[in-house]
């Protein structure tokens, strides 16, 4: 029986625009994702236990959790890791990209800079309304064998 192609492999293969369709990014941003996250590993002073998944499947992992935003008990399912796993791996990938500095967002300070603000100003000034003057002349009360029956 053939060996099904890993996720990986099925990434590969897709056309670029298939990959930013699942994946939110483009190829290009991913190789330099895996770049800047093996950077990471390689600083690290005790490896520990190796992962289950590779460097490039925890990307992967961690752009379809982005995307998708399942339950992290389902994505751990699908793609065959435990619960505990797949919120260690997404965090491991979230801080290792942060602190690569390539994939940062800019400051509040930054964001609120850039913004030209528009001012709408709008008169909610209360004015009086116009209604009818409560007195018993116009609104008497009617019983219903007064008003006319339908002919028939």
């Amino acid at each position: 029986m053939p060996e099904s192609p890993t996720r990986l492999e099925r990434a590969q293969s897709m056309k670029p625009s298939d990959f930013k369709r699942h994946y939110g990014v483009h190829w290009q941003t991913f190789t330099t994702m895996i770049d800047a996250y093996q950077a990471a590993q390689t600083k690290k002073k005790k490896s520990g236990r190796p992962a289950a998944l590779t460097l490039e499947e925890q990307i992967l992992f961690t752009l379809e959790f982005w995307r998708e935003y399942p339950t992290m008990f389902h994505h751990g399912f699908e793609w065959g890791v435990h619960e505990t796993t797949a919120i260690r791996t997404v965090r491991r990938v979230e801080d290792a990209l942060i602190a690569s500095g390539l994939f940062s967002l800019p400051s509040k300070r930054a964001l609120r800079e850039d913004v030209s603000l528009e001012v709408i100003v709008v008169d909610v000034a209360e004015t009086p309304i116009e209604r009818p003057k409560k007195s018993s002349v116009g609104s008497t009360a009617v019983r219903k064998s007064v008003t006319p029956l339908k002919a028939k």
